[in-house]
């Protein structure tokens, strides 16, 4: 177990590594970079004064040198023109865009992107379990062929489509917008009991937004597990023997039955920063979804660069989790990847 998670641990370094080259050299394909850019627009107004400012910028940051010089600094692992200052010392770079350090510009949007998204997981969970169960346990019945139908259409409508729809009727029937995490009053305002409210009562549809396509598809991943284990020779015997129908039901099928639950780990926690982008720019809420397009439009490069490299690694770390726990939930799965004897 120990040596296991040391090579994984050990493995997890140069992924890594490897994934922030490629991130790098994607954001620098398309040529140029948000300076060189806002130049040619510059140029164009014959604002001389301001193009100076802006090569000077670009000395500053070292967008003038080799790219992979640029690379190695960016990590810190090189000197950049300042000396060492890359993401090894903390340092994600300047937003141009935004004339802000990095981490400046992503603090709020990571905040209501963790609060909105982990709520979303939640919700995914706390509905597709016991509906999932329901269905599994009550196979052909009216209930399963309700839930499924209800399922097939979460599974069809996307999120973005959904949201449209929402945002149509509940200005029509009611005269609400439900766009946004909050009152307009409380956008830049500091935190207060009212601000919490807001933001709470305002999570509530989105919440059912994004986590309406995870539910459909945990729901159907989960009945199609459970009903497998409940066919298996284990749970005939266990009935044979007389044990009581929940107790049999819930010790070793629906704990089998769980791994997709576990699996999904992967998968959600760099949700859990970028979220649903689309739905995010149709419902107009501060996330991180709608910056990272943005920055990757505008070649914002730095922003884009830390952000992406943020969610390479939840994902790696992710995995890891995934499969730490899958390992303890599941005894057929072992780390040797040998036969137990």
């Amino acid at each position: 177990m120990f040596a296991y998670l040391v090579r994984r641990i050990a493995a997890m370094v140069p992924t890594l590594l490897v994934i922030s080259a490629i991130i790098f050299l994607i954001i620098r394909l398309p040529g140029g970079d948000y300076l060189t850019n806002e130049i040619l627009t510059l140029e164009s107004e014959g604002n001389t004064a301001a193009i100076a400012k802006v090569e000077f910028l670009r000395h500053e940051y070292g967008l003038d040198r080799p790219v992979m010089v640029q690379y190695a600094s960016w990590l810190g692992v090189w000197p950049g023109p300042n000396g060492f200052s890359g993401l090894l010392q903390g340092n994600l770079g300047w937003s141009f865009e935004y004339n802000r350090p990095v981490t400046a510009v992503i603090g709020d949007r990571a905040l209501f992107s963790l609060l909105l998204n982990l709520a979303a997981v939640l919700f995914t969970w706390i509905v597709a379990f016991p509906i999932g169960v329901y269905s599994a346990t009550r196979q052909y019945s009216l209930g399963d062929y309700g839930f499924t139908f209800l399922g097939y259409l979460g599974l069809a409508i996307p999120n973005f489509l959904l949201a449209l729809v929402m945002l149509f009727f509940a200005n029509r029937w009611f005269g609400l917008s439900i766009g946004g995490l909050m009152e307009p009053r409380f956008v830049n305002a500091g935190w207060t009991l009212g601000k919490v409210r807001s933001v709470g009562a305002h999570l509530i549809i989105p919440t059912i937004i994004i986590g309406a396509e995870g539910t459909a598809g945990m729901i159907r991943r989960l009945r199609a597990n459970l009903l497998d284990e409940l066919q298996k020779q284990y749970v005939v015997t266990g009935r044979a023997k007389g044990l009581p129908p929940l107790r049999l039901l819930l010790k070793y099928p629906v704990r089998m039955a769980l791994n997709p639950f576990v699996a999904d780990i992967g998968n959600m926690l760099p949700k859990l920063i970028s979220g649903a982008a689309i739905v995010s720019v149709v419902l107009s809420l501060p996330t991180m979804g709608p910056l990272l397009l943005h920055a990757l439009q505008n070649q914002d490069q730095f922003l884009a660069g830390s952000m992406l490299l943020i969610l390479a690694s939840l994902t790696v770390i992710g995995m890891f989790l995934s499969d730490i726990l899958l390992a303890i939930l599941d005894p057929r799965i072992r780390f040797g990847g040998g036969t137990a004897r």
